[in-house]
């Protein structure tokens, strides 16, 4: 019995000492990430970064292409990792709140496209509902990491819809930039103009030059049918989005589509 009891508890301290190694693991990764970003950090960046933002916003003040660089580096050393566990360092990074670790996670997700399953859906709906806190986190994790999602599994788009009567105004924004580049390529055409209608008289700013932004990407194959779309909505389209979603289109339909 004691010779049981003693396997027993071996077992268990294996298995103890083998987590605690593991989350360690984790931690170098993480803490690594964040050295290089404070090697790479410019006083004047950093200061230089809250004018485009009118939130506050924690920063090291590394230019954008620098942090892209660095997760792309970084992820050599974790591409070996199973998907769940490069999604459990994204989560550790993201509560930081600093939005060039934001950067790295959405990157790093956006790495492993080859391998998203519908299931991935829950993690990156949860992410831009519990961390993202403005425009640029917003855009890097909706425009390439969901946006790919989508394209794999365009069902979802239904659930775009659903994130377009959201309180969260980045889950609105979301709700449109997620199609940005599915658009560029002339996909999607009636779900976005469905998701365009659904914000049209959004009452912020950001989500309206999200949907503007959303037709503009979208004229670029179908200028005809988004004029169209614009034309008919514009009495009710805030400016701001009209002038985004024209800004493709030549002078003289441009001219047209501003008279009031």
């Amino acid at each position: 019995m004691k010779c049981k009891n003693r396997m027993k508890e071996r077992f268990i301290n294996t298995g103890h000492q083998a987590a605690t190694s593991q989350e360690q693991d984790k931690m170098n990764i993480i803490n690594q990430i964040r050295n290089n970003l404070k090697e790479n950090a410019n006083p004047e960046a950093k200061k230089s970064s809250q004018r485009f933002f009118k939130e506050e916003i924690k920063v090291y003040g590394v230019k954008t292409p620098v942090a892209m660089r660095i997760s792309k580096e970084s992820f050599k050393e974790i591409k070996h990792l199973p998907k769940n566990e490069v999604f459990s360092l994204c989560d550790e990074l993201l509560k930081s709140g600093y939005i060039e670790e934001a950067f790295v996670a959405y990157k790093w997700a956006e790495f492993l496209s080859r391998d998203y399953e519908k299931e991935d859906f829950q993690t990156f709906e949860r992410w831009l509902n519990s961390y993202v806190s403005n425009w640029a986190e917003c855009d890097t994790l909706c425009n390439h990491t969901i946006g790919s999602f989508i394209e794999l599994f365009p069902d979802h788009i239904e659930n775009l819809k659903e994130w377009t009567s959201s309180e969260n105004r980045w889950v609105r924004r979301g709700a449109a930039v997620t199609l940005i580049l599915p658009a560029r390529k002339g996909l999607y055409l009636e779900d976005v103009f469905e998701i365009a209608s659904r914000l049209l008289e959004d009452s912020d700013d950001l989500v309206r030059k999200g949907y503007g932004w959303l037709l503009k990407e979208a004229s670029r194959k179908h200028q005809e049918q988004v004029f169209n779309f614009v034309m008919e909505n514009k009495k009710r389209m805030p400016r701001t989005a009209l002038r985004y979603a024209i800004e493709k289109m030549p002078a003289e339909l441009r001219k047209e589509a501003m008279k009031k």
